[in-house]
């Protein structure tokens, strides 16, 4: 089955590729003479019924790919002190480690996207989950911290696949608000990566060693490329497929950041993933060495906040009828910068426990879960679909190369606090606000980029 578009001028896939039918209906059957109107009924909800099945299972398989590198990032986050202590390092190198991945992720973006755009989007994924497992089994064998960030390099390279990719399978084949929905929709189950990711970790700990953490990850990643090579369909036809020279590759990444449609919303999501990711970097530190939390406790915290962002994108779901894109958006970061500030405040008063802050950070996530479907939707929505693998690598890029960037400041120059892990958080909360400020009033007076 091909995964055949919503949008009303695209090209109809060859016959030779996988069809699948997403939320848009199924062509109108002709009635005949031998039709009556319940059998045109009953035809309708099979027809109904099926393209609801075919949505949920193209959910399920994006949403296994987009958890693939959140997993990794997350899994081994009640673990970094016990890592630290295993290879006889520092907090600060081993948190270097996460930095490590994410910047693994965002060149593998760079790099992915455009391959997807040229060679389809299945060859690619395929080929990064396969190095995705290689190097995650590897980092279980590892005894050094420099060997550890080395390979965990490579594998946010490789997983970036699953990231780009599915966002590239999104634009491919919805628009706008569609498309909104859908992430939001993808994002309730990427989502269960980082909210149990740590919890999965924190009890595998009972069973054995932090290498555990990645055997089981590597046997995920087997997992995944099975599904992949045996359920997913390419959504990229042969003649849409663009095959570029790198100096034309760069002139697609140039004109995407001239375009205010996509740097705005994109880097309104890179700031307020700094915000976020800041928390996620630094807080298993302050939680345990700070707050008096065990490495148990810390991953039930995480996936409480966690699970606030998984409510906060189906409140967009929710809201995506009755409130303007842009709205959405906004009443994310305004929220997501309230909740920064009375974190600030706990820890500036002395009433910040792990139950206050847990508390604030839930609240904090439940807006960014706003933000981050209708950022990525607006900037991808005005590009045209032949460079959507390139778009999306861009802003997948971006938001991690600034995001993780942004976030390695707290705790710079000594251990992670609680006031240096908010002073960063509040700072780029504001940030995104102000950027998306700008952009909104420039893209209302700025025609959409040509296709």
């Amino acid at each position: 089955m091909t995964l055949t578009s919503a949008r009303p001028n695209r090209r109809v896939p060859a016959a030779t590729d996988v069809q699948v039918v997403l939320d848009a209906p199924d062509a109108p059957d002709v009635p005949t003479t031998h039709d009556t109107p319940n059998h045109h009924d009953d035809k309708a909800a099979a027809s109904t019924s099926r393209t609801r099945r075919h949505t949920l299972l193209l959910v399920s398989i994006l949403g296994v790919l987009s958890a693939l590198g959140p997993l990794a990032t997350d899994l081994y986050l009640p673990a970094l002190p016990q890592i630290a202590s295993g290879l006889g390092t520092s907090e600060a190198s081993v948190k270097l480690t996460l930095t490590s991945v994410m910047a693994g992720l965002a060149l593998g973006q760079l790099v992915i996207g455009p391959l997807s755009d040229r060679w389809g989007r299945r060859k690619p994924l395929l080929a990064g989950i396969a190095v995705f497992t290689l190097t995650t089994f590897a980092i279980a064998m590892v005894s050094s911290v420099e060997m550890f960030s080395l390979l965990r390099f490579g594998q946010g390279v490789s997983a970036a696949a699953g990231l780009v990719i599915s966002r590239a399978i999104v634009r491919d084949v919805f628009d706008g608000d569609a498309a909104a929905t859908f992430f939001s929709r993808l994002v309730l189950l990427s989502g269960l990566a980082p909210m149990l990711g740590p919890v999965l970790g924190g009890q595998l700990l009972f069973f054995g060693p932090w290498q555990l953490l990645f055997a089981v990850l590597g046997v995920t990643g087997l997992a995944t490329f099975a599904l992949v090579l045996f359920t997913l369909p390419e959504s990229l036809p042969v003649e849409q497929r663009e095959r570029v020279s790198p100096r034309e590759q760069m002139r697609v990444f140039g004109g995407l950041l001239r375009d205010i449609r996509f740097t705005g919303p994109t880097l309104t999501l890179a700031l307020s993933f700094g915000m976020s990711f800041t928390y996620i970097s630094t807080f298993s530190f302050v939680a345990q060495s700070r707050l008096g939390a065990s490495a148990q406790e810390f991953s039930l915290v995480f996936a409480v906040t966690t699970l606030g962002m998984i409510i906060g994108n189906q409140l967009n779901a929710y809201l995506i009828s009755r409130v303007e894109i842009h709205r959405r958006l906004f009443l994310g970061l305004a929220g997501s910068i309230a909740s920064v500030a009375a974190l600030a405040v706990l820890g500036a008063s002395g009433g910040a426990t792990l139950v206050t802050v847990t508390v604030a950070l839930f609240v904090m996530m439940v807006f960014t879960g706003l933000v981050s479907p209708n950022a990525t939707a607006l900037a991808l929505d005005g590009q045209p679909p032949k460079v959507a693998g390139s778009g999306s690598a861009l802003l997948g890029t971006l938001q991690f190369a600034i995001g993780s960037g942004l976030a390695s400041t707290a705790g710079l120059t000594g251990p992670v606090t609680l006031s240096s892990m908010t002073a960063v958080m509040l700072a780029t909360a504001v940030a995104a606000a102000v950027v998306f400020t700008g952009f909104a009033v420039r893209a209302r007076h700025t025609a959409p980029a040509a296709a």
